[in-house]
């Protein structure tokens, strides 16, 4: 064993909290360790938002090129799918966002790294990490504050027979080295979403168990619209549907999961299982007890409006605190436990305009209250769903399926919440952030410029169909 030299910060993990929380404290001229025990990048960039997204584009195109003849005159093809070159691609763009993004920007600001694992000892009043390396050498690590940025994994519940059956999860499923036939999905979240049209645009048979509805989180109009996209698709969609067991046939390979739905059993096969049910923090193994900082019941790391743990020196970032799995929320997480850390700036996490994007063609985005939210909060809301048959963008791509929600505050006009099912819509979104920052009234963006054919246009319109039959409007009136 050896004792390292002392740091302001130690960084565990090495992610989007971990990489914007040691930038942070260097531009503060502060010494900083991270320590990272698996592949240096974190979720994003390696299992999650980067690899994942790649592939949707590509699995986009395929279905651009299939789709084209709904503009006449274009004949559309079937593109081969080569799944290995596919795969290589993606490792590819990974390795090169890997290198450029987080390994050579840790060598040009010039913290530390150290590869191994992290836990704590020494007491609660005195925390010290020690860093074990694969080669068993473990080096004593001493800091005025600790960060916690060791993300989430996937997490699948207590299905009989699922763990000796084996599944998929959204890692292992950007792996495979073929493109299944069929395809099984358990979810009907985010990355349920995602994973189910990526496959099915890429030529597999896909089902989907949804326990409720899909993406019930957000509005219920856009849960239903995306449902008639996901039957364009060609993905069976079972809803109110609860696996029992799990377990191989034999015969022919297949998984088959026995479900109840509906209050009746039944039973479905294919080639392939993917469980997308949530993710849960990764503190195992970190000695947290050690050193007094509680967990809650997912493991998640229990953190304060300014992310602090229970021990005043140990604080803790992104999805290993069970706030919000978004890659920009661990990055502001990064870099305002540093600020609160190390400049006593007692900045606090505010989610109330925080932008939520599924990356579904179309895109489901969305920012602000959803109508049941403002009302459970005691606003009286007023709403409007604008389908995308009535923006002039969405008519000359030829596919109006979508739409934007708009919610206001009825007594005072203030737009508290924008819901948009459509291309781009995280654009949309975007601009969603700015009027609700602004607390922008319904009247004012259905009088403000925007630009004619574009999907952001949709946001005016929608602002006017609270005064005006937009049906009854010219292409372009202002």
């Amino acid at each position: 064993m050896t004792a390292g030299k002392g740091y302001d910060l130690a960084v565990i993990g090495s992610g989007g909290g971990a990489f914007a929380a040691a930038i942070r404290a260097t531009a503060l001229g502060k010494r900083v360790v991270m320590i990272e025990r698996g592949t240096v990048g974190g979720t994003c960039v390696n299992t999650g938002c980067v690899p994942s997204k790649a592939l949707l584009a590509a699995a986009e195109a395929r279905h651009v090129a299939l789709d084209a003849a709904r503009f006449p005159g274009l004949t559309a093809t079937t593109p081969a799918v080569d799944m290995p070159a596919l795969i290589a691609g993606k490792d590819d763009l990974v390795g090169a966002m890997r290198l450029e993004k987080y390994l050579d920007l840790a060598d040009d600001y010039g913290w530390d790294l150290h590869q191994g694992d992290a836990t704590f000892t020494g007491t609660s009043s005195d925390p010290v990490l020690q860093a074990t390396a694969a080669d068993g050498t473990v080096e004593t690590v001493r800091a005025d504050h600790y960060l916690i940025a060791t993300g989430s994994t996937p997490w699948a519940p207590p299905i009989e027979g699922l763990e000796e059956t084996g599944y998929l999860t959204s890692t292992t499923a950007m792996e495979l080295d073929h493109l299944p036939d069929s395809l099984l999905v358990i979810g009907g979240g985010y990355v349920a979403l995602e994973q189910a049209q990526l496959f099915a645009r890429l030529g597999t048979r896909v089902t989907m168990l949804v326990r409720s509805r899909l993406a019930s989180h957000e509005e219920p109009e856009a849960s239903e619209a995306l449902l008639e996209v996901f039957a364009d698709d060609g993905i069976q969609v079972i809803r109110r549907a609860a696996p029992t067991g799990v377990r191989r046939d034999g015969a022919t390979g297949e998984v088959v999961v026995t479900a109840t739905v509906a209050g009746a059993n039944q039973e479905l096969r294919a080639a392939e299982l993917l469980v997308a049910t949530g993710r849960r923090a990764v503190t195992t193994g970190l000695g947290l007890d050690t050193v007094g900082v509680e967990t809650g019941d997912r493991a998640e790391v229990a953190v304060d409006a300014q992310l602090r743990t229970t021990n005043p020196r140990i604080w803790a970032a992104g999805d290993v605190t069970g706030h919000r799995e978004f890659v920009y929320v661990a990055a502001a997480h990064g870099t305002l436990a540093v600020d609160n850390a190390l400049t006593d700036a007692h900045r606090e996490v505010d989610y109330r305009h925080l932008p939520r994007v599924l990356f579904t063609s179309p895109s489901l985005a969305a920012v602000g209250m959803t109508d049941r939210q403002a009302t459970e909060a005691g606003i009286r809301c007023e709403c409007r769903v604008l389908p995308l048959a009535h923006v002039p963008r969405a008519m000359v791509n030829r596919d109006t399926r979508g739409l934007i929600k708009m919610v206001i505050d009825a007594d005072t006009g203030r737009i508290v919440g924008i819901t948009a099912l459509a291309k781009d819509a995280g654009d949309l979104a975007a601009a969603g952030v700015y009027i609700l920052e602004a607390s922008m009234t319904v009247e004012q963006v259905a009088n403000l410029w925007s630009p004619y054919l574009t999907m952001a246009e949709g946001l005016k319109l929608t602002a006017q169909s609270f005064t005006t039959d937009v049906t009854r409007l010219s292409c372009c009136a202002a």
